[in-house]
């Protein structure tokens, strides 16, 4: 478990490293990087609860903003490539890759609770 979670804290440097030359990297950076620190926490061992939870609802909440791109993208615009370009030109290709990069999220954080609650250790 220690060595997934240190790929995973890497990973989420890489995706918050890359996220520089993004429209709005203020949000994104902190965002990948505060997974990254819960990532290497839970390598160490140190799972914290509230971080846990405090980082599920935050980004599950976050997420819900962008369900009408995604829905654009789905229904609209027949699941054109949304990882042809990195560039993103349409609204509901920009939309439907964070909504999917926060369920990516999502799932580690829900992942990291229930790992933490069969441990029991950590606050």
């Amino acid at each position: 478990m220690r060595a997934l979670n240190i790929f995973l804290g890497i990973l989420f440097v890489v995706f918050a490293a890359l996220q520089y030359n993004d429209m709005d990297p203020v949000i994104w950076v902190p965002i990948y990087g505060y997974a990254a620190v819960v990532c290497f926490m839970a390598a160490a061992n140190r799972y914290n609860k509230w971080m846990i939870l405090a980082g599920l609802v935050i980004y599950f909440v976050y997420m819900i903003r962008f369900i009408p791109g995604l829905e654009s993208w789905f229904f609209e615009h027949e699941h054109e490539n949304i990882a042809q370009t990195m560039k993103a030109t349409k609204p509901w290709i920009e939309e439907t890759r964070e909504f999917f990069g926060l369920l990516i999220l999502v799932i580690v954080f829900i992942f990291h609770y229930y790992r933490k609650r069969r441990q029991g250790t950590g606050r």
